[in-house]
This record gives structure tokens, sequence and C-alpha cells, in this order.
């Protein structure tokens, strides 16, 4: 049996701010968008040259999902992106203002700083080490 995770939801406030952060701040490309109702859209992206898991952007839909936008996880890391230029990766986190919360630092697994999105979901960016 071979199985795989395709896609993860991100609860998100507003369909077109999301997309705009992914693809234009973390240069993430936009797979799909999709309108299947006056208020719902099946919105993926991914990161790169990735053919990997990729993220559903999926607009809260009530009031009790709007409350989890940017605390999905109850304020520990969510999501791990890891690249193969840290350097270049954390300059651009830089240079569009995104918060940085920890790091970077050199683990023994490789490189790697938290940050946050948008939202404020906690992210790590990692360059795995050579021996990772």
């Amino acid at each position: 049996m071979k199985q795989h995770l395709a896609l993860i939801a991100l609860v998100v406030r507003d369909y077109d701010e999301a997309i705009h952060f992914y693809t234009e701040v973390l240069h993430f490309t936009l797979i799909e968008d999709t309108v299947m109702s006056e208020t719902k859209r099946w919105v993926v992206v991914a990161p790169r040259g990735t053919d990997g898991c990729k993220l559903l952007l999926a607009k809260a839909a009530n009031e009790e999902q709007l409350s989890r936008v940017g605390n999905q996880t109850g304020g520990r890391v969510f999501l791990f992106l890891h690249t193969d230029n840290f350097q270049r990766d954390f300059e651009n986190l830089k240079k569009n203002n995104i918060r940085i919360v920890r790091g970077p630092v050199v683990e023994l697994y490789g490189t790697v700083a938290v940050f946050e999105d948008l939202y404020g979901n906690l992210w790590d960016l990692i360059e795995p080490s050579v021996k990772a």
C-alpha cells in the first residue's frame, strides 16, 4: 500500500489576502483557485519546486472556524518549510517584515528559524543539514 498527505487545510480569514501572502511573500505557486459557490473557493498553493504536500487555503465559514484562524495548533509550530537556501529565504522574510519568533539557530538537523505567517500561525523554516 502507498499513501501520502496531499493537502493540509489552513483556515484563513480571506482567500485573496491569503493568496497574496503565500504567492507574493513566501513565493509559493498558486496551483488552483476554483469557485465552488458564492462563498467557497478551492484554493491550493504549494512551495515552488515541490511535488509533495500542498496547502488548501480554506476560508473560515463560521465564528468557530474564524476563532481558529492563526491558532490552529494552540500556539505550537504548525508547518515546517524545508529550503535549499536558508539565507535567501530568511532574508526574504526579513525584507517582507515577517515576524521572526526564534532563531536562526543551527541544530543537529539543520539551520532553523520560527516565523509567523500573516495570521500568526507558526512555521519552521529549515535548511536540513547534510546528515539529516
